[in-house]
């Protein structure tokens, strides 16, 4: 579809280009750019290396390399080519040879990185943070690699190569850069086209299914469950997370706010996500993007059971919990002190 001018007097069709004809090289011109822009095409994403080839093969390099919010690696390609060549093949190499990558490793990677730009920040503290972790969690991370493909267009043959790979659980996009205008005006198009975005929150949601399954099988980690009273109730056999929440709702039930209960976890930054009023599940979710169009629905209890109502207005709490969960419930029982809460680990 073409793109147009709107001015006070026509509606003017903009010419399309090719990054060729228009000057643009990928590494000076197009990664130069993204790579401090990487949202464009990769949003909740942290760039921590590029052009990374910590192996033997010195002529094999990722474009760009980066972490996203569910702590994944995630292998960016870039092309300025018409079809985008046969970058899928290379991108499944890359991601095959990173997949081993722990945390302590990308911390060294990201902070290379970071020196070699002349930044001053500490890697180990800005990744924990974009990930919003107390602590390095090395079970957590890296439990998959993503693949992002970037290119002016895709041929039939590399769209279903994709599409196929998608399907068996790889999960790899593809975003198209169509460039437009002249030398001393380019527009930029972008658009995901695989998967479509109106279908990615399903595949999204059937992935992760599949990517719990395959790390509960194959890491000895932490799945303890709890038993948590409140009041009359017991409910048993809880996950982690859904542990912690009962005991928050527990005490938010009983008029503490959940405010005090921020003051007591005191090294996670991010409890909960509010609005004004008592609302709805979707009446909370449209408030809250109105202000952060990247906010990861996922990562929070927003189902409309789940939100919690108090003093005039919703609020959501986070489902992101790892090794400190207990010792959380601990300090919030502990200070609190509410006779009609308590948890114990199930056997």
């Amino acid at each position: 579809m073409p793109i147009y001018r709107y001015t006070a007097n026509a509606i003017e069709p903009i010419a399309p280009a090719t990054f060729a004809d228009l000057g643009i090289t990928e590494r000076s011109d197009l990664q130069r750019l993204l790579r401090d822009q990487i949202e464009i095409i990769a949003p909740d994403t942290l760039i921590i290396d590029e052009e990374f080839g910590n192996w033997d093969d010195s002529r094999r390099r990722i474009d760009l390399l980066a972490i996203d919010r569910n702590a994944n690696l995630v292998v960016i390609e870039l092309k300025r080519t018409q079809d985008g060549g046969h970058m899928e093949l290379q991108a499944i190499r890359y991601a095959a040879m990173v997949s081993t990558m722990t945390f302590e490793k990308a911390v060294q990677v990201f902070q290379h990185y970071l020196q070699s730009r002349g930044d001053d920040r500490d890697a180990e503290r800005t990744m924990l943070e974009f990930l919003e972790w107390d602590e390095p969690r090395e079970e957590d991370f890296a439990n998959d690699v993503c693949i992002v493909l970037a290119a002016a267009e895709f041929s039939r043959e590399l769209t279903t190569a994709v599409l196929w790979l998608g399907e068996r659980d790889i999960d790899i996009r593809c975003v198209r850069l169509r460039p437009y205008g002249t030398r001393e005006e380019t527009f930029l198009d972008v658009e995901q086209v695989i998967p479509l975005p109106e279908a990615e929150d399903y595949q999204v949601q059937v992935r992760e299914r599949q990517q719990r399954e395959r790390v509960s099988r194959r890491t000895s980690r932490d799945l303890a469950r709890f038993n948590v009273t409140v009041a009359d109730q017991k409910h048993t056999e809880l996950p982690k997370r859904r542990a912690i929440y009962t005991v928050v709702r527990g005490l938010c039930d009983s008029g503490i706010n959940p405010d005090d209960i921020r003051t007591v976890i005191t090294w996670r930054s991010n409890l909960f996500r509010d609005v004004e009023g008592s609302v709805d599940e979707q009446a909370f979710l449209n408030t809250i993007r109105e202000h952060d169009q990247r906010f990861d629905q996922r990562r929070w209890y927003l189902d409309n059971d789940d939100l919690i109502r108090t003093g005039g207005r919703t609020y959501s709490f986070t489902n992101q919990w790892g090794v400190r969960t207990e010792s959380a419930m601990r300090k919030l029982i502990e200070h609190f002190q509410p006779s009609h809460i308590s948890f114990e680990r199930s056997n």
